[in-house]
């Protein structure tokens, strides 16, 4: 079992930077492809960024390229997603989520934390 704590939401003015946080339980967390999620009101969740085991390799969804960054430190068990120039579309309930494989489906899934963006 693995469980993941996000941290970091708030309210932020457009244009404006946030970085949240998620902490994993356990001693496996360097098993993991990692991955950030939000699900915006009356929306599907969707994908928005993931990195490698070792942090080697990461992807975005295209909305968020050049905006957002994806990291991990697999010393302190914690992957963090660094989000800047903040539009008012990327509010949104933000899952953090770990699974095996690069291309498999989630296996673990944190609580959610709350971004919003005030335009």
């Amino acid at each position: 079992q693995v469980q993941l704590v996000e941290s970091g939401g708030g309210l932020v003015e457009a244009g404006g930077s946030l970085r949240l946080s998620c902490a994993a339980s356990g001693r496996t967390f360097s098993r993991y492809v990692m991955g950030w999620f939000r699900q915006a009101p009356g929306k599907e969740r969707e994908f928005v960024a993931r990195i490698g085991k070792t942090g080697d390799i990461t992807s975005y969804v295209d909305s968020v390229k050049g905006r957002f960054t994806i990291s991990r430190d697999n010393a302190k068990n914690t992957v963090y997603l660094q989000m800047s120039s903040l539009k008012p579309e990327d509010t949104a309930v933000y899952y953090c989520a770990a699974k095996t494989g690069w291309a498999t489906s989630t296996d673990y899934w944190g609580q959610g934390t709350q971004v919003t963006v005030s335009s």
